[in-house]
């Protein structure tokens, strides 16, 4: 993790004499960032005013070089959020609400116990540190988790939340109060966007013995990852899910 580059640090050095034009070096020097896994997926790279400034560019020289990387398919724009890097995998957009599922299941009166496992601070570890925004080496909560409900457990839940933005947040009471409701409550932050993605999985070691499944049992799992309403990434996480105690369902609309 000390090796890593800081990710507010956005390219190498231009080189104004050379004959590639300087769009061109920074998409070179982008894509090189990505491939080598620096930049990993979902990650959401700075706005555009402040990549220039760091470069030195102008915007319109900027939008050349991120164009030519969402041509060819290593970022995605989105309206009002910013550009990420993309994932490999193909990832249908699902529109719904960021909600919990403490949330969810207490929105349809579904009893459940959650059990805190592990609540510790440590050095954010790489990737992660890139894509909440933080430096290598500064802290986050890692928080694991297992909520059950009447047929068993149902979720293994492990979270990594900035404590720059919620200092002391090791000490809370996380068995009977929900993650996203306290940071909103005791720390007045607000949580207003998220990214999910949800793909399927075996289990394995240790979550497979939480979950109370064989080895290779199918789950689902989501990645996620939160945001304040200042664009700034407050939280990731990664939940397995028991595929025959929880289904998720997605309400759609046509445009």
């Amino acid at each position: 993790m000390s090796d890593q580059s800081s990710p507010h640090e956005a390219t190498e050095q231009l080189d104004r004499d050379a004959p590639a034009p300087l769009h061109a070096q920074v998409s070179e020097q982008i894509r090189a960032r990505i491939l080598a896994g620096e930049w990993p997926p979902h990650y959401r790279l700075r706005s555009e005013p402040e990549l220039a400034a760091d470069l030195g560019i102008s915007r319109g020289t900027l939008r050349r070089a991120l164009s030519t990387l969402i041509r060819d398919g290593l970022l995605v724009q989105v309206r009002g959020r910013g550009t990420f890097v993309t994932s490999t995998a193909i990832e249908p957009s699902i529109a719904q609400k960021l909600t919990t599922l403490s949330e969810d299941f207490a929105r349809q009166g579904v009893s459940y116990t959650t059990q805190v496992v592990t609540q510790r601070v440590m050095a954010a570890p790489p990737p992660l540190a890139t894509l909440l925004d933080l430096n290598p080496g500064q802290s986050v909560l890692r928080l694991e988790r297992l909520r059950c409900a009447a047929s068993g457990p149902v979720a293994w839940l492990v979270n990594y939340v900035r404590t720059d933005l919620a200092p002391g947040l090791e000490r809370a009471d996380l068995a009977d109060r929900s993650l996203f409701g306290l940071l909103e409550n005791d720390y007045g932050l607000k949580i207003t966007t998220g990214r999910r993605t949800f793909t399927a999985t075996a289990a394995t070691g240790r979550i497979a013995e939480a979950l109370g499944v064989p080895e290779h049992f199918p789950l689902l799992y989501l990645e996620q990852i939160t945001y304040l309403d200042d664009g700034r990434a407050i939280e990731y996480s990664d939940v397995w899910i028991h595929s025959e105690r929880m289904r998720v369902t997605s309400l759609l609309s046509r445009r």
